[in-house]
C-alpha cells in the first residue's frame, strides 16, 4: 500500500510541476501583436544635456545663471558666484559659456538670491 502511494506521488509530482507552471494569459498574446513599436528619443545635446547632467545629481535645487548682457560668463562672474553662493555643489557651463547650470540642496531664496539677481539672470529649474 505504501509503495503504491509513493509510486503515484512520484508520477503525479512531475506532471503537476509541468502543467502547473506559469502560463501566459491569452490577452498577453493579442497585446503583443497589436502593440506599436516605441520610437526612440533623440539623444540630448547642448543645454538639455548639461541640464540633465546636473539633474542626475539629484539636487533639491537647480539654478541657471547668465549675464544680463547675454555675453559669456567671465572669471570675475565665476568668482562672484562662488562668493555669493558657496552652497553650490556642482556647476556646468553651457551654451558656449553663456550659462552656468548649478545644483545644490540649499534654497538660495533663503540666502543671497537678491544679491545674485542684481548682477545675474537666475532661472530656477528645481523640481517642483
Amino acid at each position: 500500500m505504501m509503495k503504491k502511494k509513493t509510486l503515484v506521488l512520484t508520477c503525479l509530482l512531475p506532471l503537476a510541476l509541468i502543467f502547473g507552471g506559469c502560463h501566459k494569459a491569452a490577452d498577453d498574446d493579442t497585446e503583443t501583436a497589436t502593440a506599436t513599436p516605441k520610437s526612440t528619443a533623440s539623444p540630448l545635446v547642448g543645454f538639455e544635456k548639461d541640464l540633465q547632467f546636473i539633474k542626475n545629481g539629484q539636487y533639491s535645487y537647480i539654478y541657471v545663471f547668465s549675464r544680463k548682457d547675454g555675453k559669456p560668463l567671465q572669471p570675475d562672474d565665476s568668482q562672484f558666484l562662488r562668493k555669493e553662493a558657496p552652497q553650490m555643489v556642482d556647476c556646468v557651463t553651457s551654451e558656449e559659456g553663456k550659462k552656468a547650470i548649478c545644483g545644490t540642496n540649499f534654497n538660495l531664496e533663503e540666502g543671497n538670491m537678491g544679491t545674485l539677481k542684481k548682477r545675474l539672470n537666475v532661472e530656477d529649474y528645481s523640481a517642483k
